[in-house]
C-alpha cells in the first residue's frame, strides 16, 4: 500500500495520548486506523485471576510486542488483520479478535512504544506527550474507577510500586527517541495544528 504514513503517540499514563489520538483521527476520518498498544498485551489465561492482577503492567516484558510489529507491517502492506482485544477487569486477552482494514494513516498508541526499536523505526513521526506528574496522576486515578472497574486504593497502590518506577525507568528515558514533544498532549491546540499541516504536507507529497 502506498502512501501509508505511521504516527507513535507515547507519554506517560494519564499524559493525554488519547485527547490527541482523538483530534488526529477527527482530522483524517476515513483515512485513519489506530492501534493501541495496550490491546497487546499478553494473555496469561495460564495463572489464575488474582495472580494476574499482581504483575507488572508497565514493564515492556508484559507486551507482546512483537505481534504488534507484525501486525503493522501488514497494515503497511495494505493487508487485513485481526487484532487482539484485551479486558482490564480479567487481565486477559479477550476470545474474539477485531478486524483492521489498512489506512493512510497508521496511529500507534502507548506509554512504551518508544522503548522498542524494532516498533519505532516502523513510524514517520514519533510524538511524545509530556505531561505534569499530579496531572496524570488524577487522570489514571478517574479512569482506572471509572472505566476500568477498580478500586481507589489498588490503584494508587499500582501507581506507587510499579506505574511511577517504570514510568522513571522507561517511559521518560524513551522521550529522547522522540520528534516532536507536546506538552499536555490533546490539549495544547497549536501544536496539533501543526502536526496535522506536516501529516497532510507529507501525504501530499508522497501522492
Amino acid at each position: 500500500m502506498e502512501n501509508v504514513i505511521v504516527i507513535g503517540v507515547a507519554g506517560g499514563t494519564g499524559s493525554g495520548k488519547t485527547t490527541l489520538v482523538k483530534r488526529l483521527k477527527e482530522a483524517f476520518t476515513e483515512n485513519v486506523v489506530l492501534m493501541c498498544h495496550d490491546d497487546y498485551y499478553k494473555s496469561n489465561d495460564h495463572m489464575e485471576l488474582e495472580e494476574r492482577k499482581k504483575l507488572n503492567y508497565d514493564h515492556p516484558h508484559s507486551f507482546d510486542t512483537d505481534l504488534m510489529v507484525q501486525d503493522i507491517i501488514k497494515l503497511k502492506q495494505g493487508k487485513e488483520i485481526q487484532r487482539p482485544g484485551y479486558s482490564f477487569v480479567e487481565h486477559t486477552r479477550l476470545e474474539k479478535k477485531v478486524v483492521v482494514k489498512p489506512a493512510k494513516v497508521i496511529i500507534i498508541d502507548g506509554i512504551l512504544i518508544f522503548e522498542s526499536k524494532e516498533l519505532r523505526q516502523l513510524m514517520d513521526i514519533k510524538v511524545f506527550v509530556d505531561t505534569d506528574a499530579d496531572v496524570r496522576l488524577i487522570r489514571r486515578l478517574l479512569r482506572d474507577v471509572k472505566e476500568r472497574e477498580r478500586s481507589l486504593d489498588s490503584v494508587i497502590s499500582q501507581y506507587l510500586t510499579t506505574v511511577k518506577p517504570m514510568h522513571e525507568e522507561f517511559v521518560e528515558p524513551s522521550k529522547k527517541n522522540a520528534d516532536i514533544i507536546i506538552p499536555e498532549g490533546g490539549f495544547n491546540s497549536v501544536a496539533i495544528s501543526m502536526l496535522i499541516d506536516k501529516i497532510k504536507m507529507i501525504l501530499n507529497e508522497e501522492s
